[in-house]
C-alpha cells in the first residue's frame, strides 16, 4: 500500500514476495505459448496425477505447478485419475 512504511526485511525482499516466507523449491515456471509436446503432456499428467492420488488437492498441485486449476483438472479427468468428492464426510461414523 501506498504511504505503509515497510520493515528492512521487505524492503530486501525481491519484487512480488514479502520477504518473511520461506523459499520453496518450485519447477521452473512454464510460459504461456506453444503447446506441450506428447512426451511431455504424458509426463505432466503421469506427474499430476500420482500427486492426486497421493493426497493432494487440485488446488495444491495447480498452486505448485504454477498451472490453472482448470488445465490441472482436465488433465486428471482426460487420464481417467478418479477424482475425489468436495469436502470431507457428510455421515457421522457408527457408534
Amino acid at each position: 500500500m501506498a504511504g505503509t512504511p515497510q520493515s528492512t526485511r521487505e524492503q530486501d525482499a525481491p519484487p512480488g514476495t514479502t520477504g518473511s516466507q520461506e523459499e520453496v523449491a518450485r519447477p521452473p515456471r512454464r510460459r504461456p505459448g506453444p503447446r506441450l509436446a506428447p512426451q511431455e503432456r504424458a509426463e505432466l499428467v503421469q506427474r499430476l496425477a500420482t500427486r492426486y492420488t497421493d493426497g493432494a488437492s487440485i488446488r495444491q498441485i495447480a498452486g505448485e505447478e504454477e498451472l490453472s486449476y482448470g488445465f490441472v483438472h482436465r488433465l486428471l479427468t482426460e487420464s481417467g485419475t478418479g477424482l475425489r468428492g468436495r469436502g470431507g464426510s457428510t455421515r457421522r461414523a457408527a457408534s
